[in-house]
């Protein structure tokens, strides 16, 4: 079986829940998973790793959430040497914003400025949608699956 390492920043808890529902669902498409929040996590561990997935919201006016910061930080500082490393992109965001969606998009900037592959479309959640984040999400992994080789 493929292993996924699911990876979050959240500022409200909503990315977490996100990534918690989406880590049952690669079951059911042959991989392990695990859920890690972006604050505890080593950027060192990325290095290797078959599939990452990154989930997170956008705070404010377009930043990262605090969670998020300290693995951004890691990231710039350590550069680690990601060539290896395939990774996709959820991002929780609010429409209304001119910045909707900027938390994901800095986190693929600096993991694809490190050597990492992008698989299939960056998700995107908006809450302006009045849908679930969880349904948004379960629809785009699916969407992803299906169009993708992972």
């Amino acid at each position: 079986m493929n292993a996924a390492t699911i990876l979050f920043g959240t500022e409200t808890g909503n990315a977490e829940m996100v990534a918690d529902e989406l880590v049952t669902a690669f079951d059911s498409f042959g991989f392990t998973g695990d859920v890690h929040s972006m604050a505890e996590y080593p950027v060192e561990n990325l290095c290797g790793q078959q599939m990452v997935v990154l989930i997170t919201s956008t705070y404010g006016e377009g930043d990262l959430p605090d969670t998020a910061i300290p693995f951004f930080d890691a990231l710039k500082q350590r550069k680690p040497d990601l060539s290896s490393m395939r990774f996709a992109a959820f991002g929780l965001g609010d429409s209304s914003y001119d910045t909707y969606n900027n938390g994901i998009t800095t986190l693929i900037d600096a993991v694809a400025d490190l050597g990492a592959t992008q698989i299939g479309e960056t998700g995107r959640h908006d809450a302006e949608s009045g849908l679930d984040p969880c349904d948004t999400a379960m629809a785009w992994l699916h969407e992803m699956f299906a169009s993708v080789e992972v």
